[in-house]
């Protein structure tokens, strides 16, 4: 009787590791599926993090070289005015006294016409050489200066003819023989074109 008791035992209590085992089975499956679709949603979101990251690179990327290629032209424009600004500086401080100086011209030929007039022993013709001397003297520190016209042949970039007569010596020809009014240059350029009288 013990013994069939016994047996009984044991068979109840494999029935129930039995029974135990099986409702554990579907727990385990669905942890197992659970663990999986976990696995699947990290590897899904690393792989969307990476798509972000790229999008996002990509996007810095451009915004760079936007800004690259704007720095660059700003820059280029910024040379480009400051060689304009160095250079009409340098034109203002070499020839910003032009109008003054052209203005003056008349006064420089009312001193030679002064001159001209006055008699070679007239007491008040060197006072008035003194001032004319010392104004071309001014004229020159300036940038002035009187071109020189008698005898050069004619350069219609330089001078002005006023007349031409015929060339009493073949070799007169086409060169100034006479000067109706005194040319000047301003640093080179000219200020005023000489009047002159041309051998043909």
């Amino acid at each position: 009787m013990d013994k069939k008791k016994k047996e009984q035992a044991e068979t109840d209590e494999a029935r129930q590791v039995e029974q135990a085992a099986k409702e554990m089975e579907p727990e385990a499956q669905t942890e197992a599926r659970i663990e999986g679709v976990e696995e699947e949603s990290d590897t899904a979101g690393e792989e969307n993090t990476t798509d972000e990251a790229a999008a996002k690179l990509q996007q810095l990327a451009e915004q760079l070289a936007a800004m690259q290629e704007k720095y660059m032209r700003t820059y280029a424009e910024y040379e480009n005015y400051r060689k304009r600004t160095s250079l009409q500086m340098v034109d203002l401080q070499l020839n910003g006294h032009k109008d003054m100086a052209k203005a003056i011209l008349p006064v420089i030929d009312d001193f030679e016409r002064a001159l001209a007039a006055m008699p070679a022993d007239d007491a008040a013709r060197e006072g008035v050489k003194l001032i004319y001397d010392k104004m071309l003297s001014i004229l020159q520190q300036k940038g002035v200066k009187q071109m020189t016209t008698i005898g050069e042949p004619f350069d219609a970039e330089l001078h002005e003819a006023v007349t031409q007569i015929p060339a009493t010596d073949p070799g007169q020809k086409n060169k100034i023989i006479d000067e109706v009014q005194k040319g000047y240059t301003l640093n080179d350029k000219i200020l005023r074109y000489a009047k002159v009288v041309v051998a043909k």
